[in-house]
């Protein structure tokens, strides 16, 4: 059975830089306050009208296509993953499938957030070993900026988060010592609610142990989103930020570790750790755990903010170009995020 290789890559990033200092015309904060609690620097927001998830996820696929040595039209299948697509349905894979003008081709769309890329990735992975495709497109891509709470009451949130596209293109390898070595994913779903977007949904506040009584009397079709749910806030991401803290610290080695003892490998056998960007602090935490050097682990959320389902592949992507990731190279992606999922995929490029 031939491993599965990342044969081209790519990433998009919006023009538009906002810095920490530029977040103060909205809110009580500034730039010390950010970094001290997240390591961020500045964020990429993407054109109000002009760009959307689909569309850098279309810009970070052409560049990885391109550099796979294929065009569109060799593209048997699409893997998206996105927090934020486009439309609420469809996805946002058939979208690309139209932008690119590729044949028709499957797709799908992968909810899982933080993890979503490795999620993705290993979904992917199962397809080429396989043989049923030979040319997957995986891209994950947020546009974060058009829905978070700009105020002093939602910065906790809304400072983290930035826009970006990354995308790869996996094909099969018979080359001995290259491809994904394996991917691991996990979830535990026991404190879903304290990370999560809960509008619009379904779930009629179910989950609340007192659900909002008013929505009990409401109109058919006005509890999946009304001006209740505007005028109370709660349209907007929440997040209790120490406790997903304190249950990433715990996931992120747990994970690269399954990973490194399937395969034979100990921490120091890494050439380069590619972390989800979710903090700063998180990542050099995990560095310090597993006694990893600085030249063995890669971040650029102080450049880039938090891009969710982005964040390994703008993060893969800009390690290779910059030269930090050679042929050979023992590479890990690890990522923790909403839902609890966790996940991580081990590697020779």
């Amino acid at each position: 059975m031939p491993l599965s290789k990342i044969a081209g890559i790519g990433k998009y990033l919006p023009e538009r830089v906002v810095t920490n200092n530029d977040l103060k015309e909205y809110m009580e904060t500034d730039d010390a306050w950010i970094q001290e609690r997240t390591g961020i620097k500045e964020r990429r927001f993407a054109k109000r009208t002009e760009e959307t998830t689909t569309t850098m996820g279309v810009e970070a696929a052409k560049i990885a296509i391109e550099r796979a040595g294929i065009t569109a039209q060799d593209i048997d299948f699409i893997v998206f993953a996105t927090l934020s697509p486009d439309y609420f349905f469809p996805g946002c894979g058939v979208l690309v499938q139209r932008a690119l003008k590729m044949k028709e081709v499957g797709a799908l769309d992968v909810r899982n957030q933080c993890s979503g890329f490795v999620y993705a990735l290993s979904v992917a992975d199962q397809f080429i070993k396989t043989g049923m495709y030979k040319n997957i497109l995986v891209i994950g891509a947020e546009k974060h900026s058009f829905g978070m709470d700009y105020s002093t009451r939602g910065r906790n949130v809304s400072v983290i988060f930035g826009d970006g596209a990354g995308a790869v293109v996996l094909q099969p390898t018979e080359k001995e010592g290259q491809g994904i070595l394996s991917t691991h994913l996990h979830s535990d779903g026991e404190s879903a609610e304290i990370l999560a977007q809960y509008n619009p949904g379904s779930h009629a506040n179910h989950w609340m142990e007192t659900p909002v009584a008013d929505y009990n009397d409401a109109p058919i079709g006005e509890m999946f989103m009304s001006h209740q749910m505007i005028d109370k806030n709660q349209n907007f991401p929440f997040m209790d930020g120490p406790s997903v803290f304190k249950k990433a610290v715990v996931k992120f080695p747990e994970v690269i570790a399954e990973a490194l003892s399937k395969n034979g490998y100990s921490p120091a056998d890494i050439n380069m750790l590619i972390p989800h960007q979710a903090n700063l602090r998180i990542a050099q935490f995990v560095q310090q755990k597993l006694k990893l050097n600085d030249d063995q682990v890669y971040n650029n959320i102080q450049k880039y903010g938090n891009t969710t389902a982005a964040s390994i592949p703008i993060a893969l992507c800009e390690a290779w170009e910059n030269g930090k990731i050679k042929e050979g190279d023992l590479v890990c992606l690890a990522a923790f995020g909403s839902g609890f999922t966790w996940a991580s995929a081990l590697l020779k490029w």
